[in-house]
């Protein structure tokens, strides 16, 4: 792995878990703001307390050595996630600001799984 790709790969993947984490606290602790929003979108609150776990878990999931499984798994539930609230914003015609968050988060995702080290990636056939 060059120094270019390391250093693309930290960035991505450390701006990404401030983003999963951020986002996954204030939805964990119901913030009002993010209540609000997920009744705009038209979700019931206890979304708000699985997305929040499952992003902290994935944050987790993706910062600490091996698994290289798990973090296969991982990516692609951040990809669902914010492609799902990007497509959530769009089905109710909001604005471009509103796609701002998910779709970073989106890049952010899939520029951490393309950069990440080999002993991050899954190796061999599973079946």
């Amino acid at each position: 792995m060059t120094k270019r790709n390391k250093i693309i790969y930290w960035v991505s993947t450390v701006w990404l878990a401030l983003g999963m984490l951020s986002t996954g606290v204030v939805q964990l602790i119901h913030m009002e703001e993010e209540v609000t929003m997920m009744h705009h979108l038209g979700y019931p609150d206890y979304f708000l307390t699985i997305l929040g776990v499952w992003k902290i878990l994935g944050v987790i999931a993706i910062l600490v050595p091996k698994f290289p499984l798990l973090k296969e798994w991982t990516y692609a539930g951040f990809f669902f996630a914010m492609s799902g609230a990007v497509f959530s914003h769009l089905a109710i015609g909001d604005g471009a600001a509103d796609f701002f968050g998910p779709v970073l988060l989106l890049v952010l995702t899939a520029l951490s799984w393309y950069f990440r080290p080999t002993d991050r990636k899954v190796t061999g056939t599973l079946i």
